[in-house]
């Protein structure tokens, strides 16, 4: 029981984590919150069981189909929701925005795909386990991002530009950097790793446009916890998520579970509203 909770509560744990560095991604181009990570995690679930078991394409094809589609969603999730309304950040409109998009294209998920969940294709040929691969795979693909991203911010000059308008935009314009194409390729990068998290996740989560919801709200409790574009803090942040749901899942079980999880989701941000991770702010008066 204790080997089941650990497994399935450090794997879902992962889709968590990496539907935070999506958060995160979106974030550091353009300081807005796009409440459509989640909408990805949902597609990339739903597209990979659209390509690979009802279309019958190999699974490599399925795969680069479905992080294309994703990184498309992102680009335009910036043109549509992001990009008009950047200059009316105080009015905090990007909420709107965002959240509209992924309802509407969570609805049209529903009504083209189907309103009840979906199996989700094997993805390798391989005899079941006790540690399958529905709970590697989401563990592998959370450390594939994250040395991806490593890699990209210290080691390429792309990177460097995004660390650049993350730190500073209006810097960043006057040494002038391409803001909006770097904007724009950042959320197609985001695109591709929340999609990745849903096609990871597969699995365990089956091919159902009702988990855009849940990932949008369960994604963005490791950023506030990590801090707000910490990506280690929302690795972190997520696998604990993960566990402690399990865990409450095991003990309590249903709703109670969800309760369990944001009654310490909001004593610990009482506690560090930076997050476990994050540095305090600190005003210049």
């Amino acid at each position: 029981m204790v080997e089941s909770i650990v497994s399935t509560g450090v794997a879902i744990g992962c889709i968590y984590a990496l539907i935070g560095i999506t958060y995160n991604v979106m974030f550091s181009a353009s300081r807005v919150f796009s409440f459509t990570a989640g909408t990805l995690g949902m597609l990339g679930g739903v597209l990979g069981s659209l390509f690979i078991a009802r279309m019958d394409m190999p699974v490599v094809v399925g795969f680069l189909l479905v992080l294309a589609a994703g990184a498309l969603f992102g680009i335009v999730t910036e043109i549509v929701a992001v990009r008009p309304v950047l200059k009316s950040l105080d009015q905090h409109l990007y909420v709107l925005s965002t959240l509209a998009l992924a309802l509407i294209v969570q609805q049209f998920t529903a009504i083209e795909w189907s309103t009840e969940p979906q199996p989700f294709p094997r993805l390798l040929n391989i005899a079941r386990g006790g540690f399958d691969q529905q709970f590697w795979l989401p563990m592998l693909a959370c450390a594939a991002v994250i040395v991806g991203l490593e890699l990209l911010y210290r080691h390429t000059l792309v990177g460097h530009a995004f660390l650049a308008i993350a730190e500073d935009n209006f810097a960043a314009r006057a040494l002038g950097l391409p803001e909006r194409s770097l904007r724009m390729t950042s959320y197609a990068l985001a695109g591709v790793i929340g999609a990745l998290a849903g096609f990871a996740g597969g699995e365990m989560l089956l091919a159902y446009f009702g988990n855009a919801p849940m990932l949008t709200f369960y994604g963005f409790v490791p950023v506030a916890l990590g801090g707000m574009g910490s990506n280690r803090g929302a690795v972190v942040a997520g696998l604990l998520l993960g566990l402690f749901q399990q865990t409450a899942n095991f003990l309590v079980g249903g709703v109670f579970a969800s309760v369990a999880v944001f009654t310490v989701f909001i004593i610990v941000l009482l506690a560090r509203p930076e997050g476990l991770a994050g540095a305090a702010f600190q005003r210049r008066v």
